[in-house]
């Protein structure tokens, strides 16, 4: 098995019963353990951190649907390349629209996909966010206004932008490697 990152972090062994539980069922439901989990098993409080942040945004009740959140996490980590996280939200992309050429397209550039306007309009927010968070003004918010986006879904596109923009940081800073698996799922 392939280091998750270059750092030498062993996971915690032996996991607590509450954690391989966590990981049983990513190993069930996946066909893996995804490679950010490991890295961050190295520390229990840290992982668990990370995933009650990540389950939260990603998982919980929100205006947004999964696949909207997904796909502000591939513009995000488009514009910050970062491989892990093109590559594992690239294969949620594909697999949630249940279009590969969708989540090729927001891999490469988002503005080259057949996108409403509504998905237009958080993409271009999340990027503006990445690029240039300080220069956001209200005109755009307005802007997610007028295409059906309540304040509570600007909060929830604001936070899955800010969290992709940590992670992605956090995963090119260590050199997370993505998962094999990955790469052939909804191809």
């Amino acid at each position: 098995m392939t280091k998750p990152t270059a750092l030498d972090l062993p996971m915690v062994d032996p996991l607590p019963a509450e954690i391989q539980k966590y990981f049983d069922i990513c190993q069930e439901k996946l066909g893996m353990v995804p490679n950010v989990l490991q890295s961050y098993a190295h520390n229990i409080e840290k992982l668990n951190a990370f995933t009650a942040m990540y389950n939260d945004l990603m998982l919980a009740d929100s205006g947004l649907s999964k696949l909207e959140r997904e796909m502000i996490a591939v513009v995000v980590s488009s514009i910050n390349k970062c491989y892990y996280c093109l590559t594992a939200h690239g294969a949620a992309v594909r697999a949630l629209s249940g279009n590969p050429t969708l989540g090729e397209q927001l891999v490469m550039n988002y503005r080259v996909a057949e996108l409403d306007a509504r998905q237009r309009a958080m993409c271009d927010f999340a990027a503006l966010m990445t690029t240039s968070s300080n220069q956001i003004e209200e005109s755009d918010r307005v802007a997610l206004r007028q295409v059906g986006f309540s304040d509570q879904d600007i909060w929830d596109i604001a936070n899955v932008a800010g969290f992709f923009n940590m992670t992605n940081r956090v995963a090119s800073a260590t050199a997370m490697v993505p998962n094999d698996e990955y790469h052939a799922q909804a191809r």
